[in-house]
C-alpha cells in the first residue's frame, strides 16, 4: 500500500512538473502540428494583408514622383505648349539628358526673326522660372505645381512615415484591447478608406494630411512551430517584395495618380470578411482570460492539421496561463524600478539598447532610400523599381539559410559590409538591395534576442521606433 501511495505521488509530482513546462510552443512541437493546413491556410491569409501593406506603403513612390519639368516661354510657347519642341536649347539650358527645370536664358537686346532662333535669347543669362511646362500630368507635381519644389515633393514620404510612427502605440493599444484580428481589419480598412478619398484632393496640404492620417490609423507567427518561423517570417517579407512588384507593374499600367490609387485601395475594402474567416490569436485569448475560446481554437487547429489534442495538455495550458497571470498581478503590487533605471544598471543590456537603433536607422534609411531613389534613376522608372524589389527575395531567403549555418550575428555584420561595399560601387545597386533584405531579415531575429526575456517585447519596439527615424529622413535624399 506504501509503495502504491509512493508511486502515485511520484506520479503526481511528475504530473505537476511537466504540467508547468507546457506552453503554447510545447503543445504546437509535441501535438498539434508546427505547420500544417491550418497554418498555410492562416499563412495565405496573412500574405494578402502583406500585399495591401506593401501597396499603401509605398505608393507614394509613384504618386509623388518627378516629372520633367521646363520653364514657360512666353514668347515662343503657344497655348497647348510641348515640353521639347525643336527650339527649346535655344532658351533652355540642358541638364544631363533632359532640360532644366527651374531656369531658362534671358533676352537678348538683338531682335530676330523665325520660331524663337538662338538669337533672340542671352546664354549668359539665366532666371528663374516664372511658370512651368510639364512633360506628363501624371503624379501630384503636377497637379500641385512641385515642379521646383523639390523639397515638399519628398516631404510627403517623410511625413507618411512619421504617421506611421505615431500609428504604432495606437495600434499597440487597439491590439491589447479589442484583439489582433481587429487592429489588422481596422487599419486595413482604414487605409483603404483614407486612399480611396484622396483620389478627390485637390491641394498639396489636403493631400498632405491624407497621407500621414492613413498612416496613423493604418499574427501568424504564433500559431507557427519555433522550427518554420524563420521561414515563414521570410515568406512574408518576400509577399512584401511581390506586392512592391506588383505595384510597380500597375503603376506602369496606370500611370495617371488618380486611377492608381483608386486601382491599389478599393480592393483593400474586401479585407472586412476577415472578421469571419480569420481566427483570433490564441496568446490574446489567454492573456484576457479567454480559455474556453483558446482551447477551442486549438482543438480546431489539432483538428484541421490532422491531429488530436489531449485534455491533460489543455489543463496544463490553463495553468500555467494562471500562474503566470498571478506571477504579473505580483509583480504590479511591488515597487520595481522603471524600465529605464533597470536598463542603466545592466551595462551590457545598456550598450545593446544604445547599438541597436543604429541597425535599425542605418537599415530602414538605405532600404527606403533605395526604393524611392530607383524611381529618379535613368531610364524606365517602373523596370528600375521592379527590379529593385525582386532581388530582395533572395535576400530574405539567403538570411535564413545562411542564420542556420552561422548564426545571428555573422549573418548581421557580413551582410552590413557587404551591402556598404555596394553602395560605394553605384552601378550594382540592385544587389544593394538583395544585402539589405538580408539585413532585414537577421535584424528582426537577432535584435529580439538579445534583449531579456521579460522585457523583451519593449526594448524591441524601443529599436524598431528609433528605426523610424532611418526611414523618415530618406524620402528626403533626392531633395540634396
Amino acid at each position: 500500500m506504501a509503495a502504491s501511495e509512493r508511486n502515485h505521488a511520484i506520479e503526481k509530482a511528475e504530473w505537476e512538473k511537466e504540467k508547468r513546462k507546457i506552453n503554447l510552443d510545447t503543445i504546437l512541437i509535441e501535438e498539434i502540428g508546427q505547420f500544417g493546413k491550418f497554418q498555410l491556410r492562416t499563412l495565405m491569409l496573412a500574405l494578402l494583408v502583406v500585399v495591401f501593406a506593401g501597396w499603401a506603403s509605398t505608393e507614394y513612390l509613384f504618386t509623388t514622383a518627378r516629372i520633367n519639368t521646363r520653364c514657360h516661354i512666353p514668347e515662343c510657347d503657344t497655348e497647348d505648349a510641348e515640353y521639347s519642341p525643336d527650339w527649346i536649347l535655344n532658351a533652355v539650358p540642358s541638364s544631363g539628358s533632359s532640360l532644366d527645370n527651374c531656369q531658362r536664358y534671358g533676352n537678348s537686346s538683338i531682335s530676330a526673326q523665325g520660331a524663337c532662333p538662338a538669337e533672340l535669347f542671352d546664354t549668359s543669362v539665366l532666371l528663374p522660372c516664372q511658370e512651368h511646362v510639364y512633360e506628363n500630368t501624371n503624379t501630384v507635381v503636377y497637379d500641385f505645381e512641385l515642379a521646383c519644389d523639390e523639397w515638399r515633393r519628398t516631404l510627403i514620404g517623410s511625413v507618411r512615415t512619421i504617421g506611421t510612427l505615431i500609428n504604432l502605440p495606437i495600434t499597440g493599444y487597439i491590439s491589447d484591447r479589442w484583439g489582433r484580428r481587429t487592429v489588422l481589419v481596422v487599419t486595413t480598412l482604414n487605409s483603404a478608406l483614407i486612399g480611396v478619398t484622396r483620389y478627390w484632393t485637390n491641394t498639396y496640404i489636403g493631400f498632405l494630411i491624407s497621407e500621414v492620417v492613413e498612416a496613423t490609423l493604418g499574427s501568424v507567427t504564433e500559431i507557427t512551430g519555433p522550427k518554420y518561423r524563420l521561414a515563414v517570417g521570410a515568406a512574408m517579407g518576400s509577399f512584401f517584395s511581390v506586392s512592391q512588384i506588383s505595384m510597380g507593374l500597375i503603376a506602369w499600367a496606370l500611370p495617371n495618380w488618380r486611377k492608381l490609387t483608386l486601382t491599389l485601395y478599393i480592393p483593400q475594402f474586401s479585407i472586412i470578411a476577415y472578421f469571419w474567416i480569420i481566427t483570433e490569436s490564441v496568446r490574446w485569448y489567454m492573456s484576457k482570460g479567454y480559455y474556453d475560446e483558446s482551447e477551442a481554437l486549438l482543438e480546431k487547429i489539432a483538428r484541421t492539421n490532422g491531429k488530436q489534442l489531449s485534455t491533460k495538455s489543455i489543463v496544463a495550458l490553463r495553468q500555467t496561463a494562471e500562474d503566470e497571470k498571478k506571477r504579473k498581478e505580483e509583480s504590479v503590487g511591488k515597487k520595481e524600478p522603471w524600465l529605464i533605471i533597470l536598463v542603466f544598471r545592466h551595462k551590457r543590456v545598456l550598450l545593446r539598447c544604445l547599438v541597436s537603433p543604429v541597425w535599425w536607422m542605418t537599415t530602414t534609411f538605405i532600404y527606403y532610400g533605395m526604393s524611392i531613389n530607383s524611381v529618379n534613376m535613368v531610364g524606365n522608372r517602373y523596370l528600375n523599381y521592379i527590379a529593385v524589389s525582386a532581388v530582395e527575395i533572395p535576400g530574405y531567403w539567403t538570411a535564413v539559410v545562411l542564420m542556420g549555418k552561422l548564426g545571428r550575428k555573422p549573418v548581421l555584420i557580413g551582410a552590413f559590409w557587404v551591402c556598404a561595399a555596394c553602395q560605394v560601387a553605384y552601378i550594382f545597386l540592385p544587389s544593394g538591395k538583395y544585402c539589405i533584405a538580408m539585413e532585414m531579415t537577421t535584424l528582426y531575429m537577432y535584435t529580439a534576442e538579445l534583449y531579456p526575456t521579460r522585457h523583451r517585447h519593449s526594448l524591441f519596439a524601443f529599436s524598431s521606433m528609433m528605426g523610424r527615424i532611418g526611414a523618415i529622413v530618406a524620402p528626403l535624399t533626392p531633395a540634396f
